[in-house]
């Protein structure tokens, strides 16, 4: 059924907005797909879980907006399938409840097509217990009832037994109701609900720009007037809504509200946005390098074939390791060359990143910059060492080094590039004001997150919150007239989402 060949059509569930509510399967499905078809509502950082070959294809379903047509959505799927492509079909929430995923699949059985179906935490259970609200609860609800607050047909009124519905004494969920409030507060009042059932609207909900408004029927209308309530929302009504006072963490998490930029390479920003969104961030994910090899292979082949010469070898990053390694296999030479070699790193990643080799580290400096390792080697006077690092890279180390007496081979491992993306997320985001702060990891991200963004968007980012990893890349932030006001005191990546912590508090 998964042969590739054969082509087959995934209907996956995203969640209601937190990329961590995304299902191990969801995530796996999104790794091999050849094709993905997503909404509105799917959060666009899930994208960078799929190959970069893979086809992007956005069919809206933004609510109160024209989008793509259900049937060609549908038809759209079946094409890409019948060119033999494993096609990811991305749904916010549960392509279930209320997701037109039951149509879709009706549309792909109906041609033969093979299709699997992994279902999303739905915006009714992800969003309100976000919010703080259970939704049953043995002394107040006991039944659950979840409703369409939208009209795909355009009519003034829900087809809904209002009667019904408004005689239910448990909790009741509107889904995509925001628009339609007025009337169904008329409605619920109208067929007997009390004007004084609580309620609560949840905007953005498991997104940092979650807002909750509580009320009771009798008051929410004119709170949503007031406050101009706009989709995507979620309206939960019944006595539940009381227990969120007690019960809601979420919006009190550190970094809540606030949107965070990570702009380091894909396969190393993980920690960066798993450790924003446990704080209550939104990580804005936008990657600025690109690490691809070195345009020459020669200089570091012609040190791996003589690595026992060396008396130091120092790695200034984890590329620098993993190209090194990647290097090493490739052209079959042994790490046990290195013999009585000493081994320096340049903070404890990179240090980590060795020691997963099976190489022992000799020297971590205490301060994770050049300057501090040239203190720890002290007599270099006729010593070799080996630099495996970027092909355009800071000279102060090897220069140093020269001076105290030592050999050293600077071998290009690895080049960083400018990635292919678009700015125009990022560009909408800054000019709107909902940017906090943009994290800065090394020179070269600042460099080449002003080239990307351009001169056009200088002014917007000067006004941002600028996070830097340490003094040599907030001076090349500094140089480019950045507002550095966020540094941490040791000079890594877990230190840096502290600092960055510790500000806001």
């Amino acid at each position: 059924m998964t042969n590739k060949n054969k082509g087959l059509v995934v209907l996956v569930g995203a969640g209601p907005g937190d990329m961590g509510l995304l299902t191990l399967s969801g995530k796996q499905w999104l790794q091999k797909a050849d094709v993905v078809l997503y909404d509105h509502l799917v959060n666009p950082d899930m994208i960078r879980f799929t190959q970069k070959s893979a086809e992007m294809i956005y069919v809206g379903k933004k609510e109160g907006v024209a989008s793509m047509e259900q049937e060609q959505i549908n038809n759209l799927l079946i094409n890409k399938a019948r060119e033999e492509k494993i096609v990811v079909r991305l749904k916010g929430g549960d392509p279930f409840i209320f997701g037109r995923g039951g149509e879709e699949i009706q549309a792909i059985q109906a041609v033969g097509i093979p299709f699997i179906i992994v279902p999303g935490v739905t915006s009714v259970t992800g969003v309100a217990a976000y919010a703080g609200i259970p939704l049953t609860h043995r002394h107040l609800s006991s039944t659950l009832s979840i409703i369409t607050g939208s009209n795909e047909k355009n009519q003034g009124d829900i087809h809904i037994d209002w009667e019904k519905i408004a005689s239910r004494s448990g909790t009741l969920v509107f889904l995509m109701g925001a628009r339609k409030l007025p009337l169904i507060v008329e409605k619920l009042i109208k067929f007997g609900k009390s004007p004084d059932t609580p309620i609560a609207v949840v905007q953005w909900g498991t997104t940092a720009r979650q807002k909750t408004w509580t009320g009771t029927l009798g008051t929410i209308v004119e709170i949503s007037a007031e406050d101009k309530i706009l989709p995507p929302a979620l309206t939960i009504i019944g006595e539940v809504v009381n227990l969120k006072s007690k019960i809601e963490w979420y919006e009190h998490l550190p970094l809540f509200g606030k949107t965070v930029v990570v702009t380091r390479k894909g396969d190393q920003a993980d920690s960066m946005i798993d450790r924003l969104r446990e704080l209550g961030a939104e990580p804005f994910f936008f990657p600025v390098i690109e690490t691809i090899a070195p345009d020459d292979w020669s200089p570091l082949d012609n040190a791996l074939n003589n690595l026992s010469q060396y008396d130091g070898l120092i790695f200034t990053s984890v590329n620098g390791v993993r190209f090194f390694a990647e290097r090493l296999k490739t052209i079959e030479q042994d790490i046990r060359e290195l013999k009585g070699a000493r081994v320096y790193t340049i903070g404890p990643k990179t240090a980590e990143a060795v020691r997963d080799l099976g190489i022992r580290v000799d020297v971590v400096p205490e301060n994770f910059i050049a300057e501090s390792l040239i203190e720890s080697i002290g007599n270099a006077e006729g010593k070799r060492f080996l630099i495996p690092r970027a092909t355009v890279a800071r000279e102060t180390l090897p220069e140093q080094l020269r001076k105290m007496g030592a050999l050293v081979d600077v071998a290009p491992a690895y080049k960083t590039v400018l990635p292919s993306q678009s700015v125009d997320a990022l560009e909408k985001r800054l000019k709107e004001g909902s940017v906090d702060v943009i994290t800065f990891t090394s020179s070269s991200t600042v460099t080449n997150f002003l080239t990307l963004t351009g001169e056009q968007l200088l002014p917007a980012i000067k006004n941002t919150k600028i996070a830097c990893i340490g003094p040599i890349t907030a001076k090349t932030a500094r140089d480019a007239g950045l507002n550095v006001e966020i540094m941490p005191e040791q000079y890594t990546v877990s230190s840096l989402m502290d600092a960055i912590e510790i500000f806001y508090q």
